[in-house]
This record gives structure tokens, C-alpha cells and sequence, in this order.
């Protein structure tokens, strides 16, 4: 890697643009970069880095304030560097992040990071060599990706940003940093510069498999204590209390636990069979006794029984009289019934007449005396039934003029109401106009400003039009510049080949003038008419047309080359115009058109309400007048219906008089009362006077009817052997009494022969006399065998579910142990080797981790190349020395330094060093890591080296060997820059570039030798 050339604007404190042309600065191999502390020297570098990478080394990256706050708001922050890697000349050109004011409206707005790389494309003319920096050539565009960049840049230069700014830039203070630091802290260090992550990832890996392990382990130990604890109730035996440490005592126990399950279920099943045996001997015994016992109690209810039915002869004979007596009253029933019904219909109608003259009698204030007045109360009745037919359609009349009267006075309610709400109404219609006019009057503004709107988003689209033709113009010049460019070279070389033409042709020119020459003339050249030897053209030798034909081909080229010259300045002219046009790339125009056709879409669509705002206001304004002529018509109509109640309600007073007249009785009806309930009244007096005089002649004729009856039962009755006909109705029974009456009858008799059957049979008169059995006794003992039998039987059946139970678990156990056997087997393997990996391992006797260990081999590459320079920069003093011991207060090893003194020959902690000997190391140690990581990087040639600060602590003889150490870095080409604001050093490097700080900004001048 080569620097040749650094622009920067508005980054760091670099307000105005800065030029660093470091060709210049390369010529000496060696050159300083001073100025005061807080100049900019260092930003320098973070420049350099951030072109590279996109991004400043150390602490100044977290702040991530890269803009300079000297520059002015809308300056864009920007840094290009020319740099040649792996052989090739790139430019990058790149913009942090920034924050610029907004270019219409107040406040800010963010600026995304950007970038842009192009390479050298050099075209080389025929006199080129290699390393020619006159060569002309075009920069040619190779990503605007940030990504591809940084992916591009890394593998060019071969070192991510860490491994660059350790081995390229040695950062100020920070390997005095690194060479005093504790193991854990360098070993960060060497990790992240070396990318040892994978061995870090892999003792992590180590632990959380461990972890993972331990716990799945738990999980299967878990399973296990559960299945102990639950065969260690089934079996009822405790386990081994060693079995956590060895699993397999579980199986014996196991065992043992099951063939003594399987002992106890056949010594069990021997018990239940007898206990069986006994259960059935003692059910046969109870059994026995139970007959016996029904036998006796047979013979003794037979005996009871004949007691019962001998006490029930009495009973059994009267019944059969009363059946008898039963079936000779079934002839007089009906005669004596018929004679009981007309003495009944005797007592209703007497029951109706009466109800018939007491309902008259309610109805009337004036009852009647006899049933002469009652029939004139019917006459009565009848005369009023005509006179109020007669007034009834005067009646009908008043109603209706009554019903007209609430129709009308309703009428006037509601034109009133009506009346009230246009009175409303017209009081809201103003209010509404009012309200509705600032919207109208603002959506009128919007159509106005649509039109704006619209004319400027018509020059935004020619603006856009004309980025987009700059830009088409853009690939359109880059190929006419290319048609350009080859027609030029092709020019060059019709030239090149014609001039070639005519020198050959010189150096044959006396072999055309010899082909010239005619005999006996004379020579042009020298007079002579003698021609002894005249040249001849030598092979191939090119002739006047051939020259001709070389110039008439480059006068072609010369009218190509010129046409597309013209090409290209008319692209470029018509370029300029489209970028004059526009303004503004496509990109922002695009946002501002997006932003324009809002505010334009938000103004047609507030001025599309225009014809709405104004419909409404027109319509409360039609509205306003319809209410008007509304309101004098309701007040007309109120008018009208005042008059026509008042007319109503005198043509119904005249009514009312005439009714009044007609039935002076009916005070009420005369009130405008219901004639129908009168009507009523009388209709009703009139049909019960009627009823009246005919339940009388019917009471007349059923009083006979029941008196002949009752003599022809009475006769009927002596003749069936009764008194009378009430006594044959006394003795009747009904039908279902009478059969139940014969049934019970019919079952004295059965039972009378069942039970001296019974009292004839020999069983039972043998039972009688057996002594009586004890069911108590025998029940008892029944009762005792079926439990025995029971018990043995649940036992036998416990001890089988045991069995089962406990093959059941046995099998869980021997899985569950299985499953946990090789858990516990990888569990050991990745314990001891975490272990080994993380330095705690008993047969670690360094105690060192696994990545340390690599590092440590790393650092030990940095020792020795540090070492080759430390001991000319010490005048032969002081040599690092990598130890795998651990320091004091450290837990892990392998990553310790200490210095050695070979004037004292002891080594001794960095810490003791002085301030230009812990410089003289650091550097030393700085200067062996870049070798490492160079060689890491695949042998990186790195050409720009850049020390940043500390020689401000050196004497004058250590500075010397320093500086000569310097100088080594400068073999092969290698470029040298050292920052500091020391003097000495000032003198010492005559070729400068120096940073001055000002209240503006800073800037840079450059001081040659």
C-alpha cells in the first residue's frame, strides 16, 4: 500500500478544504507530521483510515462525530485518498453521516453515509515503460456500495481496520498500554488484531455443552430418583444409598425387590384357594338352614292362616247377603233414579226462578211484588227500547262533532308546535351561514392555490427531465469520451505508421530515383549520364502510394477524431445545460415532486369541497326564504282551525239540549253519556222479566212429572221384596264395588283350600317338629368365611399389582439408566476437556486457556521480531522475554512479558521501565507486531508507515538509535511518517508537513528539504 494523495473537507478540524500531495512527502522516505497538541495531527490518520475503511481508529470512534464543527452548516463533510493496493491506483472518495439544514422549511435532515471508488485506468502509449507516472488514463468507477468497499478495500490491503491501524499507524500511547497490561488485557488485544475469536467461541462452546450436559444429566438423575422413590414405595424397601454414585447397585436391589414379589404372590395364591374352599362348606351349611327354617315358617303361617279364616266366616257370610240384595235393587234402580232426577229438575227451575227475580231485583231500585209487576216491568222496558232508538242517531252526531272538535284542536296543537320549530330553524340558519363561510372562503383559496401548485410541479417535471437527460447524457458522454479516446488512438498510430512509411521511404529514395532513371539521361541528383550501379528497392519497400494511402488514412482518422470531438463538446454542452436545468440530482428531485404532490393532492382536495361549502350555503339561503313563507302560512292555519273549533263546539251544545230533551232521565246521556249502555239495561230488564214468566210455567209442569215417577218406583220396589225405592237404591251396589265384592269372596274360598292343603303336607308337619336351626349362627359364619376368602383374594391381587408394578418400573429403571449412561459418559469427556480448554485442569500446569495458548505462540513471534530491533534501538541493554508464568495477581497464564536487562542480567517488570525506555520498548514491540501481522496478512507490502507520538521522552543517544531504526523502515521504498510536536525532531526531519490550529479551523503546509 502506497498513499499518494489526500483531500479533505469539512472533517475533523479541518474546516476548508486541505490538499496533502503525499508523492511529495514519499520523495524523502522519511518525513514528520508536526504541529501544536489539538492541531489535527492525528485526524490526519483517522482521514486516511476512514477513506480506507469507513471508519477512524481507537476511542474517536465512538463519538462518531466525524463533520467538522468549524465548517459551515451545509458543507458536506468529505475525504478522497489516491492510494495504489496490490499494484492498482484506486481514488476513494467518501461522506460520513451528516446532519444539514433542510433546503425548504426550517429544521434538519439526516444525510446517509456514501461512497464512491474508481480505479485507475491508465492508457499506455508505445513509448511507455512500467512505473511511468505521465501516463494517461481515465478513472473508472467500480462500487457506490458500502459494503462492497469495505469487502474490496479489506482484500486489497489484506488486513481488516484493527490489523491496519496496528501495523500501519502505531497508535499513540497505546502499546505503552499494551506492554504494562495485565494477561487479560493483552489478551483481548492479540485477539481481536490476530482474529483468535474461533478458539474463544470453542472453549464457550465447551462450557455451555458442559453446562447443557450437567443439566441433562440432572434431568436423567431426576428420572431416576423418581423411579427410586416410587419402587421404593411399591416394593416397600428403602434403596442403596450409594446409588447416585453408582447407578448399577440399582439392579440388584431391583431384583431382589421382584423375586420377593413373585415368592409372596405364590404363597398368597395357596391361601386364597383354601380360604374358598371354606367359604363354600359354610354358604352350603347357611343354606341348609335357611330351607329348614322356611319349612317351619311355612307350616306355622299355614296355621295362622286357618285362625284367620275361621275368625272371617262371620264376615265372609254377611258379605254374601250383601250381594245377593245388590243384584235384586239393580231393576228398581232406574225407576227410582228417573223419580230422584225430576225431583231435581223441580228444584232447579224453583233455583232459576229465584236467581231470575233476585238478578230483576238487583237491577231495580223499585223490586217488584209478584209476577203481575214483574211483566209489567217488561212492557216498561220495551217502551224505553224505542225511545232511545229514536235520539240513538242524535247521539252518533254529537260523537262526531265531538270527534271533529279534538281533531281540530289536535290540528292546532300541531301547527302550533310546527310554528315554534320554524321560529327555531330560522334562528339556527344564520348561525349555520356563518360558520360555513371561513370554510368556504378557505377551500376557495385552495383552488387558487392548485393552480400554483400545479405550475410548479410542471417546472419541477422539466427539471426532472432534465436530470434524467443529464444523466442519460452522462453514460452517453462516457462513451463518446471512450469513441473518443480510441479514435484517438487510432490516429496516433495511422500517424506513427505514416511517418514509419516515410522514413522507409527516405532510406529507399535512391532506389526510386534509380527506378527513375531513363539511358542517356541524366541523373537528378548527381548530373551524371552514366548509371554504373544504380540502387535497387529493397523487399517490401514502401512506394508513393503506399504513402498516400498511409496519409489519406490518417487525414480519415483526423475528420474521425475531430467528429467526435465535437460529439463530446456537444454532449458536455448539453450536459451543463440539463445540470443548469435540474439543480439537483434525480434522487432529490424525486422527494421534492413526492413532497409537491402532497400538497397538491391536500389543495385539490380541500378545493374539491368548493361546489359543496357553496351547494350548502346556497341551500340554508333557499332554506332561509322557505322558512319565511312557512311560518305566515302556520299562522294563517292557526287562524282557520281557532274558527272552526269555536263553530264545532256550538253545533255541539245544540246536540246535546236535543238529547237531554228526549230522555230526561238520562242526565247523562243528555252530557254526551253512552246510549248503548241504557240500551243495555233495558234489553236486559226486558229479558229477564220474560225469563221470569217462563220458568214459572215450567216449575208448574215438573212438580207433576215427579210425582206420578216416585209412585211407579215405589211399586216396582215392593215387588223386588223392598219397602221402597229408596231402600232398593240403599242395597244397590255398583258394578266395580259389586265384582270386588265377589272377588273377595272368591278368595276366602281359594284360600280356605290352599291353606288346608298346606296343613296337609308331610314336609311341613315333619319341620314342625325338628328343632328350630340358628340363622344367626350360621350367617355369621358365612359372613367370616366370605371375608377371609375376600381379604385373601385382595391381598393375592395387591401382590400381583405389585408384581406387575414392579416389572413395570424395573423396565423404566433399566431405560431411564440407559438413556443416562452415556449423558454422564459425555459429561466426564467435555468436563475434563472444558477444563483443559479454560486452564483449571490438573494436568494444565500452565494454567493457560486455550486461546491464550495461541496467543502466546503469537506473542512469542512479536517478541523475537521485536527483539531484532529493540536491541540496536538499546544500545545492546534490553530484550522482551514471553513467559507462560502467571503475574502477580493474575488467575490465568501464558501471556506475560518482562524485560531483560543484560547489563544487570535480570528481568525485570515493564513497569520499572523509565519514560524513553518503556517508549523505546513499546515501539520495538509495536514495530515486531506489524511484522507478524504482515506476515499473517499473506506478506502485506506495506510502502506508508506512519509512528504517532511518545519521542518527546528520549534522550538524545536513544533518539539516535530510534531514528536509525527508523531509517531501516525506509529499505525497499518503504515511506516513513513520524507525528510529534518535538523540536528536535523538527530539525533533525527536513521534510515536514506541518498542521496549524486556528479559531476557523485547522489547515496544512508542506516544508521540503
Amino acid at each position: 500500500m502506497r498513499l499518494h494523495h489526500l483531500e479533505i473537507v469539512a472533517f475533523g478540524p479541518f474546516a476548508d478544504p486541505v490538499s496533502i500531495d503525499f508523492d511529495t512527502l514519499s520523495d524523502a522516505g522519511l518525513f514528520l507530521l508536526s504541529g501544536p497538541t489539538g492541531a489535527g495531527k492525528s485526524s490526519v490518520l483517522d482521514a486516511v483510515c476512514f477513506a480506507l475503511y469507513g471508519d477512524v481508529p481507537g476511542d474517536r470512534a465512538v463519538a462518531k462525530r466525524l463533520r467538522s464543527d468549524h465548517a459551515a452548516p451545509d458543507v458536506v463533510p468529505r475525504v478522497v485518498l489516491e492510494v495504489t493496493l496490490s499494484g492498482r491506483r484506486f481514488r476513494i472518495d467518501r461522506s460520513p453521516a451528516w446532519v444539514r439544514p433542510k433546503k425548504r422549511g426550517t429544521g434538519t435532515t439526516t444525510e446517509q453515509a456514501r461512497v464512491v471508488i474508481s480505479e485507475h485506468r491508465a492508457e499506455r502509449g508505445p513509448g511507455a515503460v512500467d512505473g511511468d507516472d505521465t501516463e494517461e488514463g481515465a478513472w473508472q468507477p467500480l462500487s457506490t456500495r458500502l459494503d462492497e468497499t469495505g469487502h474490496l478495500v479489506t482484500r486489497l490491503v489484506g488486513m481488516t481496520l484493527p490489523q491496519f491501524c496496528q501495523v500501519a499507524m502505531l497508535p499513540q500511547g497505546r502499546f505503552q498500554a499494551f506492554l504494562r497490561a495485565r494477561s487479560e488485557e493483552r489478551h483481548a488485544l492479540l485477539q481481536q488484531v490476530f482474529q483468535t475469536g474461533r478458539f474463544d467461541r470453542t472453549e464457550r462452546w465447551l462450557r455451555d455443552r458442559r453446562v447443557e450436559l450437567r443439566r441433562t444429566s440432572e434431568e436423567h438423575r431426576a428420572t431416576v430418583a423418581d423411579l427410586v422413590s416410587r419402587i421404593s414405595e411399591v416394593g416397600g424397601d428403602v434403596a442403596p444409598e450409594d446409588w447416585p454414585g453408582d447407578p448399577r447397585s440399582l439392579d440388584a436391589w431391583l431384583a431382589g425387590l421382584t423375586e420377593a414379589a413373585v415368592a409372596a404372590s405364590v404363597e398368597q395364591a395357596v391361601v386364597v384357594e383354601a380360604a374358598a374352599a371354606a367359604e363354600v362348606a359354610a354358604a352350603e351349611a347357611s343354606a341348609a338352614g335357611i330351607e329348614l327354617a322356611g319349612l317351619r315358617a311355612t307350616h306355622a303361617a299355614a296355621r295362622r292362616a286357618w285362625a284367620a279364616i275361621e275368625a272371617a266366616a262371620q264376615e265372609h257370610a254377611s258379605r254374601k247377603r250383601r250381594a245377593d240384595k245388590a243384584r235384586r235393587a239393580t231393576a228398581v234402580l232406574s225407576l227410582h233414579e228417573l223419580a230422584a232426577q225430576s225431583r231435581a229438575d223441580v228444584v232447579g227451575l224453583e233455583r232459576d226462578c229465584a236467581a231470575a227475580l233476585a238478578t230483576l231485583v238487583d237491577l231495580l231500585d223499585d223490586p217488584p211484588q209478584d209476577a203481575q209487576a214483574v211483566a209489567e216491568l217488561g212492557r216498561t222496558a220495551t217502551r224505553a227500547l224505542t225511545d232511545i232508538a229514536r235520539v240513538r242517531p242524535l247521539q252518533r252526531q254529537a260523537l262526531d262533532l265531538h270527534r271533529q272538535l279534538a281533531r281540530t284542536t289536535r290540528a292546532r296543537a300541531a301547527t302550533d308546535d310546527e310554528l315554534r320549530r320554524v321560529d327555531d330553524r330560522a334562528v339556527a340558519v344564520p348561525h349555520e351561514l356563518a360558520e360555513l363561510a371561513p370554510a368556504l372562503e378557505a377551500a376557495r383559496e385552495a383552488v387558487a392555490a392548485t393552480d400554483a401548485l400545479a405550475r410548479d410541479l410542471e417546472v419541477l417535471h422539466v427539471r426532472i427531465r432534465a436530470a434524467r437527460t443529464a444523466e442519460t447524457l452522462t453514460s452517453q458522454l462516457d462513451s463518446a469520451q471512450q469513441s473518443l479516446a480510441e479514435a484517438t488512438a487510432a490516429r496516433l498510430l495511422a500517424r506513427e505508421t505514416l511517418v514509419e512509411i516515410r522514413e522507409q521511404r527516405l532510406d529507399g529514395m535512391a532506389a526510386e530515383i534509380a527506378l527513375k532513371l531513363a539511358v542517356g539521361a541524366c541523373c537528378p541528383v548527381c548530373g551524371s549520364a552514366e548509371h554504373p550501379s544504380p540502387a535497387s528497392p529493397a523487399p517490401g519497400a514502401p512506394d508513393d502510394a503506399t504513402e498516400r494511402e498511409a496519409r489519406r488514412e490518417a487525414d480519415d482518422l483526423e475528420v474521425v477524431v475531430e467528429a467526435h470531438a465535437q460529439q463530446v463538446r456537444g454532449l458536455e454542452t448539453r450536459l451543463a445545460a440539463a445540470l443548469a436545468e435540474s439543480g439537483e440530482s434525480v434522487e432529490r428531485l424525486l422527494v421534492e415532486e413526492e413532497g409537491l404532490l402532497a400538497r397538491l393532492e391536500r389543495a385539490r382536495t380541500l378545493g374539491a369541497t368548493v361546489g359543496a361549502h357553496a351547494a350548502r350555503v346556497a341551500e340554508l339561503e333557499a332554506e332561509q326564504d322557505a322558512l319565511t313563507r312557512e311560518r305566515e302560512e302556520l299562522s294563517a292555519a292557526l287562524v282557520r282551525h281557532d274558527t272552526e273549533a269555536a263553530v264545532l263546539a256550538s253545533r255541539l251544545d245544540d246536540l246535546r239540549d236535543q238529547i237531554a230533551a228526549v230522555v230526561p232521565s238520562g242526565a247523562d246521556a243528555a252530557d254526551g253519556a253512552d246510549l248503548d249502555a241504557l240500551t243495555a239495561h233495558h234489553q236486559q230488564v226486558e229479558a229477564l222479566a220474560q225469563r221470569h214468566a217462563d220458568l214459572t210455567a215450567d216449575l208448574l209442569r215438573a212438580r207433576a212429572t215427579a210425582a206420578s215417577t216416585q209412585a211407579a218406583a215405589d211399586e216396582v220396589a215392593a215387588t223386588a221384596g223392598f219397602d221402597s225405592s229408596a231402600a232398593a237404591a240403599a242395597a244397590w251396589l255398583a258394578e266395580d264395588e259389586l265384582a270386588g265384592l265377589l272377588q273377595a269372596i272368591e278368595r276366602h274360598e281359594r284360600e280356605v283350600a290352599r291353606v288346608s292343603e298346606l296343613l296337609a303336607d308331610d314336609d311341613l308337619v315333619r319341620s314342625a317338629g325338628v328343632e328350630p336351626p340358628d340363622l344367626e349362627a350360621l350367617a355369621q359364619a358365612h359372613h367370616r368365611a366370605k371375608e377371609q376368602a375376600a381379604a385373601a383374594r385382595h391381598r393375592d391381587m395387591g401382590l400381583r399389582d405389585r408384581g406387575r408394578r414392579l416389572r413395570g418400573l424395573s423396565e423404566e429403571m433399566t431405560s431411564a439408566l440407559a438413556a443416562w449412561e452415556p449423558v454422564l459418559a459425555d459429561l466426564d469427556l467435555v468436563t475434563d476437556v472444558a477444563a483443559m480448554v479454560e486452564g483449571k485442569h490438573a494436568d494444565n500446569r500452565l494454567q493457560m486457556r486455550l486461546s491464550a495458548y495461541v496467543l502466546a505462540h503469537r506473542l512469542g513471534q512479536v517478541v523475537d521480531a521485536a527483539n531484532l530491533r529493540l536491541s540496536t534501538m538499546s544500545d545492546q541493554r534490553y530484550s522482551l522475554v514471553h513467559t507462560g508464568s502467571r503475574g502477580a495477581g493474575e488467575t490465568r497464564g501464558g501471556l506475560s512479558l518482562l524485560v531483560r536487562d543484560d547489563w544487570t542480567g535480570d528481568n525485570r517488570d515493564p513497569a520499572t521501565l523509565s519514560g524513553g525506555e518503556t517508549f523505546v520498548v513499546s515501539l520495538a514491540l509495536a514495530l515486531g507486531l506489524a511484522d507478524v501481522i504482515t506476515d499473517e496478512a499473506g506478506g502485506t507490502d506495506l510502502e506508508t508507515l506512519f509512528v504517532d507520538e511518545g519521542f518527546g521522552s528520549l534522550d538524545a543517544e536513544t533518539l539516535e538509535g530510534v531514528m536509525d531504526t527508523l531509517d531501516t523502515l525506509r529499505d525497499g521504498g518503504r515511506v516513513v511518517g513520524v507525528v510529534s510536536h518535538v523540536p528536535e525532531l523538527q530539525t533533525r526531519i527536513p521534510t515536514q508537513l506541518r498542521v496549524h490550529r486556528g479559531r476557523t479551523g485547522s489547515h496544512t503546509t508542506l516544508s521540503l528539504a
